[in-house]
């Protein structure tokens, strides 16, 4: 895995300040980094990759703390059915379940810690982010929420890499 420091990113709600929205314009579309915006604000986290079978098989197993504003982002080779469960996983997570454009299509909520039972994020997922439990929703995370990242092709993301954070 590519093990990347896991620092405190900061979470932006929507009331940049324009000194603020060019710093952050700067530094988008970084491999450590996810950006999220929507009708709520925006957001940016610190992240981890897990992109191949053996990463998304650990994914954040054995954590016992997680900075809020830091995430593990799962990407696969293809679109498909994503489903997660929480087995020795031991903080509460939010999963955040994104089609090949980078678009929020399904969030589930405080999965529980050590738990077996399956948390479907639908069809068609590429990318998953997960965060801390309880998060998206004092974020107001959303369905339809985008995120930019260098990951996502270009010719399909909602969210381009090159466009400017306050588009």
């Amino acid at each position: 895995m590519r093990h990347l420091p896991i620092a405190l990113a900061s979470l932006c709600f929507g009331f940049v300040a324009p000194m603020a929205a060019v710093a952050a314009s700067a530094q988008s579309c970084r491999q450590d980094s996810v950006e999220l915006r929507g009708d709520w604000g925006s957001a940016r986290f610190r992240v981890e990759i897990a992109d191949d079978a053996a990463e998304r098989s650990k994914g954040l197993m054995f954590r016992e703390e997680m900075s809020s504003g830091a995430g593990m982002l799962f990407i696969y080779d293809r679109p498909q059915v994503a489903s997660f469960w929480m087995r020795n996983t031991l903080i509460p997570l939010d999963m955040i379940f994104m089609n090949p454009a980078g678009e929020v299509t399904a969030i589930q909520r405080m999965a529980k810690p050590q738990d077996d039972t399956p948390l479907s994020g639908g069809a068609n997922v590429l990318y998953v982010l997960e965060i801390n439990g309880g998060l998206a929703e004092r974020m107001g995370l959303d369905v339809g929420s985008q995120m930019r990242h260098p990951a996502i092709a270009p010719d399909l993301a909602a969210w381009r890499c090159d466009a400017d954070a306050e588009e």
